[in-house]
């Protein structure tokens, strides 16, 4: 039987009685944080008869599983129709978005966000604050680190989906021919790099050409914390420790042209993934799907390990992931914030989610027997989940995203990309992006310094 813990277990209780129920039985046992207006119990209510009642609303999303997920719900609830809606995806769904809360119309009642651009759309007040719902009843539910990725203070802006761990994806076979040790540290992982190259210079320890996603999350790993903010007030540090820590382990690779030279998601990646000329990814936990379903070839010779880390402790990062919100444009919130419910916690939705290839962010699936004994034939029968779930257990706390960081991740090959075109110290990219954000999130209203 799944571990169960928190809302999960007062939800699964009384499965029998159905959903509505369920959540009537989360909020009498006490909202913990967030709505001043409307207390737990009564948001509780509202989402009950509003599940009841029925409507329609309209989600926008672009993950694979949505279609299932939509059917599942519209058949438990069928009073209620769900437009389902693909906007596109990352930063062409969130203009829509922008433009739609600029003009005050347009926008979805329920919409999916990666967790960087929640803080963007959190502080120009676009969501609703779930707390007056009940929704801090479910924080046990989910990892530390998503579940800090949708709140601001006692304001629950929407419930985690997945999360991106990160590990450390190897090419068994190719380490095995070149008689390479499996990298603990990064120090370790550099010298793989040197070894693996020299023997041949086809082969490659990994790509890279400058992503801003990889950046952040591996100067969170290092400990870094360049980005705080509260509210507008907002600080800028891209050579603290951490982030110096990074970029000075990082140019050892890319200053000696030891990385591919090319980016993630092309053509030539997805064959150098297949052919074994590239060795290591470091990515997130949803990983797995895409490498199956894009280098096929590689079936067999994969297999994960921990992320290497600076001192040999198990140290990891979110890359990736982003959850859903309900707008404040929603003419039926309540409706909304129940689909939401459902969506990102209910075991049938979740489970749906993770057939279709996503990693939990809820604790209840990440200790679950059946998904840690899972043993794909792609990785050799490796119990992989098991190093992901322990990469979810071992993230790096405290670290916070721009409240400008779409903008942001948009001009970093401006800034930070230009050092890995030169070949040069990527610690000057990291300060010319550091002035090129400060220039704009004054420009835009902020005081940042």
């Amino acid at each position: 039987m799944k571990h169960m813990s928190g809302a999960r277990r007062r939800l699964a209780a009384v499965a029998g009685m159905g959903a509505i129920a369920a959540l009537t039985l989360a909020g009498c046992a006490g909202g913990t944080s967030g709505g001043e207006s409307t207390a737990p119990e009564e948001g509780i209510e509202a989402i009950e008869a509003a599940l009841e009642e029925g409507g329609e609303i309209t989600y926008w999303t672009w993950t694979p599983q949505a279609e299932a997920q939509v059917a599942a719900f519209e058949d438990a609830y069928p009073n209620v129709t769900v437009n389902l809606v693909n906007a596109g995806t990352g930063n062409d769904q969130y203009t829509k978005l922008q433009n739609a809360i600029k003009a005050g119309s347009g926008a979805p009642d329920v919409v999916q966000i990666e967790y960087y651009a929640f803080p963007q759309f959190a502080l120009t007040d676009s969501l609703l604050d779930l707390a007056p719902y009940g929704f801090g009843d479910y924080e046990g539910d989910y990892t530390a680190s998503t579940w800090g990725s949708v709140t601001v203070d006692d304001a629950i802006y929407g419930l985690p989906q997945d999360s991106g761990p990160m590990a450390l994806f190897y090419n068994k076979t190719v380490f095995d021919e070149f008689g390479i040790e499996v990298p603990v540290t990064w120090d370790d992982y550099i010298a793989a790099a040197e070894k693996l190259h020299a023997a041949d210079p086809t082969k490659y320890i990994t790509n890279d050409i400058g992503d801003a996603g990889f950046t952040t999350s591996m100067i969170w790993q290092a400990g870094g914390q360049p980005f705080q903010s509260a509210g507008t007030d907002v600080t800028i540090d891209l050579q603290d420790e951490g982030s110096k820590k990074w970029a000075d382990t990082w140019n050892r690779l890319v200053e000696s042209e030891l990385v591919a030279p090319y980016g993630s998601w092309s053509d030539e990646w997805f064959q150098g993934l297949g052919n074994g000329s590239l060795a290591t990814l470091v990515i997130g936990a949803w990983m797995p799907g895409n490498l199956e379903s894009g280098a096929p070839d590689g079936a067999g010779d994969w297999r994960v390990a921990p992320m290497p880390s600076y001192d040999g402790q198990p140290a990891s990062a979110e890359n990736g992931g982003g959850g859903q919100a309900v707008t404040k444009q929603s003419e039926n919130p309540a409706l909304a914030a129940g689909f939401l419910w459902w969506l990102n916690n209910s075991d049938e939705s979740v489970d749906t989610f993770l057939a279709g290839g996503g990693f939990p962010s809820t604790t209840a699936h990440l200790t679950s027997d059946e998904f840690l004994g899972a043993e794909p034939e792609y990785f050799g029968g490796q119990k992989i989940n098991e190093v992901l779930a322990a990469a979810a257990d071992s993230v790096v706390p405290g670290w916070q995203y721009l409240p400008f960081q779409v903008y942001g991740n948009s001009i970093f090959g401006d800034t930070v990309g230009q050092s890995y075109e030169n070949k040069s110290d990527l610690n000057e990219g990291l300060v010319a992006w550091q002035d090129a954000l400060v220039e704009y999130g004054n420009s835009q209203g902020f005081t940042v310094k």
